[in-house]
């Protein structure tokens, strides 16, 4: 999946998101995490800083050719032992039951498809594993915010932002994909600013029973 323009805006304009607030979120997401994990669209190795000790190791997936050469390079100075390697949501390169935590982290607005990524995500965890997710969701239905996402998913913003979509409900999707959610935080993220991805969702799920 190659969309070289988005990925070079995106690796220019993370660092200073993370300057800005998303670092915290992403320590945040990992923090406590422990054992294999496998993280879905892993971009330029943004998270990898933030894995704590207790992690045993990442695979890190990502389909873009530019965004995983530089998350190579993130790899190197990862306090965790990280593999990099090509593969898609919808068809990771992993067998079943063979993670511990599985991280999507500003990914899931993009995957053509919340219900088939969700399943492999559920596919390769083992039983009582968790899922961790950081995510740019809808706006509540009552807000003036959520016409403007539906009226930015149907024009260009797709386009622009790299196959994203701005009002999915991403909650809903987990839900429903067999994980219960057991940890969840809503905020607006850039706070100083507004933009039809402002509403965020952080927190953790596990395959029901």
């Amino acid at each position: 999946m190659k969309r070289p323009l988005f990925a070079r805006i995106y690796a220019r304009a993370r660092p200073t998101l993370d300057e800005h607030g998303a670092a915290e979120h992403r320590r945040r997401l990992l923090a406590g995490a422990s054992g294999r994990v496998i993280e879905v669209g892993a971009g330029d190795g943004g998270n990898f800083a933030h894995y704590p000790g207790t992690v045993q190791s990442v695979l890190a997936v990502e389909p873009e050719p530019y965004l995983r050469s530089h998350a190579e390079s993130q790899a190197a100075s990862a306090p965790v032992p990280v593999e990099v390697v090509e593969g898609t949501a919808d068809q990771l390169p992993a067998p079943d039951a063979s993670a511990d935590v599985v991280v999507v982290s500003l990914v899931l607005c993009s995957v053509p498809d919340q219900a088939t990524a969700l399943a492999e995500a559920s596919r390769v965890l083992r039983p009582g594993g968790e899922l961790r997710f950081y995510e740019h969701v809808a706006a509540d239905p009552g807000r003036r915010l959520a016409r403007v996402q539906r009226i930015a998913d149907a024009t260009l913003w797709p386009l622009l932002v790299g196959g994203c979509h701005t009002h999915r409900d991403t909650a809903a999707a987990i839900t429903e994909a067999g994980f219960e959610i057991e940890e969840l935080d809503a905020f607006e993220f850039p706070p100083d600013r507004s933009t039809p991805a402002n509403p965020h969702i952080l927190g953790r799920a596990r395959i029901r029973p």
